[in-house]
């Protein structure tokens, strides 16, 4: 059996969509397949897109699973069920971790530097000649992966490869043109109604000797200055739990920016100097929508750090 996962802190809609997607293509080419994953879903799988006819499975790993990671490439950072040394193939748009993948799997580790971990998923479809195949629930979740991960398609991250997957994608699933505002407003709302919890599932600790927060959070709604007037207390409190030292990026898909909120004055001057960014009472405001990849490609940059390993 292969084992289609990602990773172990939490499932966001990229990881969800393409593991589903990725398995229901080695399926049809013959090839038994299970997308699994033991992480919490975060809130941008949206209660709709969960309520669509496709899911992940269910299946216990046996030692004789093999297993292909999608949206991740970081071992340490695996679902709890995969055994690294039988990892079988990589599907990724991270920095970090391309040569140690390359020279373990060769051309089976596909790590680009794509919006969307989808977008790779989508081309596999097209290359294998079945996407005339894949149904409208599935590309309708593909592209919405796509939407999400590339900022509704206006992030500094999005490539032609992006814009042409998600127009294939929405053509076939028939998505209307407000489904944009539609998905990200209804992840804003879920986000609202449990604050702590949205921000609990989409954290990342950083490596210590790279010049950033050594917490990262990042939230992405449709507008973020509601969120910012009425709830700026519970963000800090829920990150101020996890460390002093933090960072939240607030992505706001209609006013095309970022907020980022930082912990403390010296949470500040990193970020400051690392993005060239101005804040005032720890709060900052960035033209153009900013990924949380991003902002570690530019502190390993910052650190003459090679991006492989």
């Amino acid at each position: 059996m292969i084992v289609v996962t990602s990773g172990s802190a939490y499932l966001d809609v990229d990881a969800y969509a393409g593991c589903i997607a990725f398995a229901q293509l080695l399926n049809l080419q013959g090839l038994e397949a299970k997308a699994i994953s033991s992480a919490p879903l975060n809130q941008s799988i949206s209660q709709t897109l969960r309520d669509w006819p496709v899911a992940l499975d269910a299946h216990p790993v046996t030692e004789h699973d093999h297993f292909v990671m999608i949206d991740i490439s970081d071992p340490s950072h695996f679902d709890d069920c995969v055994d690294a040394q039988r990892v079988v193939e990589v599907i990724d748009h991270h920095p970090g971790f391309e040569s140690y993948w390359q020279q373990r799997l060769g051309t089976r580790a596909a790590i680009e530097a794509v919006g969307a971990a989808c977008t790779q998923v989508y081309e596999r479809w097209v290359e294998a000649g079945l996407f005339h195949a894949m149904s409208p629930s599935t590309a309708a979740l593909l592209a919405t992966a796509i939407l999400d991960n590339t900022l509704n398609l206006k992030g500094q991250v999005t490539t032609a490869r992006d814009q042409q997957a998600y127009a294939a994608l929405a053509d076939k699933a028939g998505l209307a043109q407000d489904w944009p505002a539609r998905y990200f407003s209804e992840c804003q709302t879920a986000i609202e109604h449990d604050l702590p919890a949205a921000i609990n599932k989409d954290l990342k600790r950083m490596d210590a000797q790279l010049p950033l927060p050594r917490v990262i959070g990042q939230l992405t709604v449709w507008n973020a200055q509601h969120l910012l007037q009425t709830q700026r207390a519970t963000l800090v409190s829920t990150l101020q739990a996890h460390d002093p030292d933090w960072l939240l990026n607030l992505i706001s898909i209609d006013e095309h920016c970022s907020y980022l909120l930082v912990g403390s004055p010296a949470s500040a001057a990193h970020v400051a100097e690392l993005l060239d960014v101005t804040f005032v009472e720890q709060l900052a405001k960035v033209p153009g929508a900013l990924l949380r990849k991003q902002i570690l490609r530019a502190a390993l940059k910052f650190a003459d750090k090679p991006l492989s390993k």
